[in-house]
């Protein structure tokens, strides 16, 4: 029995040779080296394509969004593991990005994976609002958060996500899932009588389906952006720490009541 020929490995990304190195077709040292700043370079490095004027704007627009939330459990995971570790930065780094799930940052893809099961197989000329309706409705009856919705200080609005609609509507990307994230946005809080504002990561969801990102790499952006953001609590930790503080604080107070008893 002959053997079947393996398949070919490969990559359409990069190549090296003595005197070039390649990304996606573009000379690096003539092509991208002071001509792209780091998201226009992203968005070629994860699309193959050069983003345009008004998508790079956007695309941007997102990324710089992602990268900074003060103390968030990843940025203190990522202080803690550099007190225990700071010969090793990257793993301070890695620390916090475990932490991207889908309650920070992850939950930009949820949005947009709502968005776009909501809207697959139908029709440019959708009642948005019967959608809208009809997404809010099933995820009630099973019990279920509404991703990309509510914020527990951003109220009645979340600046961010206002301010990254109107860029992607200055720039011609605000379209049927935009509208039907709104949409949601609306029929949630009277099916609810909450206020539940379209949070940053639920204009993010919704933009990176209009930019026809696949769903579940929406959560890529966030670990992309979260990295720089980590770098710089890793660089004020090594000049000013208080993750030995934490520490300190937490086995006081939680072991306390035993020391009293």
């Amino acid at each position: 029995m002959a053997r079947q020929p393996r398949p070919l490995v490969r990559s359409d990304i990069a190549y090296s040779t003595p005197t070039h190195v390649t990304v996606r077709g573009k000379d690096l040292v003539r092509d991208v080296l002071g001509q792209m700043n780091l998201g226009d370079f992203a968005f070629l490095q994860l699309t193959g394509r050069t983003a345009s004027p008004r998508q790079a704007a956007v695309f941007n627009a997102l990324l710089i969004t992602l990268v900074e939330h003060g103390m968030t459990p990843s940025a203190i995971a990522a202080r803690m593991t550099y007190a225990g570790a700071p010969e090793s930065l990257q793993a301070a780094v890695a620390a916090g990005l475990c932490g991207l799930g889908s309650v920070f940052v992850g939950s930009m893809e949820g949005a947009a994976r709502m968005l776009h099961e909501a809207l697959l197989g139908q029709p440019d000329e959708v009642d948005l609002e019967r959608v809208a309706h009809d997404t809010v409705a099933a995820l009630r009856e099973r019990g279920a958060a509404i991703a990309g919705l509510g914020h527990p200080l951003h109220k009645p609005v979340d600046p961010r996500a206002q301010r990254l609609f109107e860029i992607a509507a200055e720039n011609g990307m605000s379209g049927r899932y935009v509208a039907l994230m709104q949409g949601i946005a609306r029929e949630a809080e009277r099916a609810t009588g909450k206020a539940l504002p379209i949070n940053a990561t639920g204009a993010i969801g919704a933009i990176c389906c209009e930019f026809g990102f696949p769903w579940h790499m929406v959560r890529g952006f966030g670990v992309m952006a979260r990295a720089i953001g980590l770098v710089g609590h890793l660089m004020e930790e090594a000049e000013r720490p208080m993750a030995v503080e934490i520490w300190q604080r937490v086995e006081d107070e939680a072991s306390r009541h035993l020391r009293e008893a």
